[in-house]
């Protein structure tokens, strides 16, 4: 069995074949809610989640879109000598307003000079068929990602959580986006409380069946002022340990198609903010040996698949 290239196709590297220079994400916060925050479905949110919702709070420093991507260009533009960059609409549900509202976002992102594409964090729960259209136009002439949060394909780890929705909630909004000119990324957490390796390994088969194009794996940390916080100082949770998580993803990344993009490997806490485990804090170092990881046990993505 011959090993690839590369033991995993990253995003950087995808981007670069696709546009022939480096593409660089921009994180912008466009002040969105959640249904699983706002009451439609609950005003706890997913049991990890806190009130900025993975986000910057630039919304609520009062900062434009434009202001924040040129922020963002003149930082990482020089940082990593990109060419063009993508918005990228993270915190909360960045699908969940009306069309009106995310077409004049989506537009003033795409108007702002070097931006290439859209890159939409959302819940399976908040697409229709509006919305997907008007991805879709976008998607004629940009590159757009829309990033679903999956993080498992266990109706009882969903719940377990308070997710809010079931699998097939995931499955039908995968299926409704594919066949418009839309990239579809699902979200996925290692570590979540009752799951196991097989668990773990059965999401991963579930992105495969469905086809999704890229995959995003986060470790389950603990951040102040969440659920799971409370948990965890109960001792009802327990995180995973450095070695644990390398491993699972080694085993993750085996089980998925060569040409699936991994757009990151591990989650970017606030410092502020995380309780345990300490060393997710380590995010860029956390890299290398999940690396070094795959090189020692001479495996690489697909190699279970071939």
């Amino acid at each position: 069995m011959k090993q690839p290239l590369k033991r995993y196709n990253d995003l950087n590297g995808f981007l670069r074949a696709r546009f022939g220079c480096r593409i660089q994400k921009i994180s912008v916060d466009a002040g969105m809610t959640c249904p699983n925050r706002d009451g439609t479905l609950s005003r706890g949110g997913c049991i990890y989640c806190n009130d900025r919702g993975s986000g910057t709070g630039a919304f609520a420093r009062g900062l434009s879109i434009t202001d924040q991507l040129e922020a963002g260009k003149a930082i990482l533009g020089p940082r990593y000598k990109a060419k063009g960059f993508i918005a990228y609409f993270q915190s909360f549900s960045n699908t969940y307003a009306p069309v009106d509202v995310l077409c004049r976002l989506y537009d003033e992102a795409l108007a702002v000079d070097g931006v290439v594409g859209l890159s939409v964090g959302t819940r399976p729960d908040c697409v229709n068929e509006p919305v997907l259209d008007l991805l879709a136009g976008h998607a004629r002439n940009h590159m757009v990602w829309i990033e679903y949060g999956l993080q498992s394909a266990s109706d009882a780890t969903l719940g377990r959580i308070n997710r809010g929705h079931d699998v097939a909630c995931f499955e039908e909004a995968v299926r409704a986006t594919q066949g418009r000119g839309i990239l579809v990324c699902a979200h996925v957490i290692l570590g979540l409380p009752g799951e196991d390796r097989s668990h773990m390994m059965a999401t991963a088969d579930t992105l495969v069946r469905l086809g999704v194009d890229g995959v995003k794996l986060h470790l389950l940390y603990v951040v102040r002022g969440t659920k799971l916080a409370a948990l965890y100082e109960k001792g009802a949770y327990q995180c995973l340990e450095k070695d644990q998580y390398y491993d699972l993803v080694c085993d993750f990344l085996e089980r998925l198609p060569e040409q699936m993009v991994v757009q990151r490997l591990t989650g970017n806490p606030h410092p502020s903010e995380l309780v345990a485990p300490s060393w997710a804090l380590e995010n860029r170092r956390n890299l290398a040996p999940i690396r070094q990881r795959l090189a020692e046990r001479d495996t690489w993505q697909g190699k279970a698949l071939a």
